[in-house]
């Protein structure tokens, strides 16, 4: 392959990245700053959600070397749900990190009479560097999906660099059952299956401590898992 064919397919690639990013943006302006909005239309799961991760959460705790409760991130933080649900309760300073900025004034307005301390950073997953040693607990949920695969590593391994000596990182995701990458073009993502999930996990310099099945869910949906990352 000469380098002008090279070139244009590299071209094609970036278009198409481009477009996955944008087309998600799109979607996601369009969707109402409320629980329902954020859940797809089920807000009747997110109690059973909730308490799913305050289990997971309990049980990372029992680990020997479990890691601190001073300051969580939420990644892909929409409208706080999971920082005012459940982070807040477990750590005295969650920091948001949230694409859309319609959600993350709702957040600010939200939280506000919670005296919640911590950033709300206005930034997409893809372009999110933590601060150095900084996080006991990145808590990212239902997000990586909008992400592809490259900028999912990418994004994992620069996590690594904000956490603190035993910090965590737990994804919280839907999986196919089918063993395949299943696109949705409706908000321009994926739902990966298991054994990609954790190979990407690897890739990033990452090792799985704790993994759990979330329970309780209408079994139509996807099924939902937890992972506690530290790195290698």
């Amino acid at each position: 392959m000469n380098s002008s064919a090279k070139s244009g397919l590299d071209n094609e690639v970036d278009a198409k990245e481009s477009a996955f990013y944008v087309d998600a943006a799109k979607y996601w302006a369009q969707v109402p700053p409320t629980v329902d909005g954020m859940l797809g239309g089920l807000s009747s799961i997110s109690d059973i959600d909730l308490k799913g991760s305050q289990r997971f959460l309990n049980s990372i705790y029992q680990l020997v070397e479990c890691p601190g409760k001073q300051r969580a991130l939420d990644g892909g933080a929409g409208i706080g749900r999971v920082t005012q649900g459940f982070l807040m309760k477990n750590f005295p300073v969650v920091d948001l990190v949230e694409q859309d900025q319609q959600f993350l004034e709702e957040a600010k307005i939200s939280l506000k009479p919670t005296n919640h301390r911590g950033q709300f950073i206005n930034l997409g997953l893809q372009k999110f560097t933590p601060e150095s040693c900084v996080y006991d607990i990145m808590w990212v949920q239902w997000v990586l999906g909008h992400l592809t695969d490259e900028d999912l590593i990418s994004f994992l391994k620069r996590c690594t660099l904000g956490l603190k000596p035993r910090g965590l990182i737990v994804l919280k995701e839907n999986l196919t059952s089918s063993g395949e990458v299943e696109m949705d073009n409706t908000d321009s993502s994926v739902t990966r299956p298991h054994a990609l999930v954790v190979e990407l996990i690897k890739k990033a310099g990452l090792r799985i401590v704790k993994e759990q099945k979330q329970q309780r869910f209408p079994s139509d949906l996807y099924e939902v898992r937890m992972f506690a990352m530290q790195p290698v």
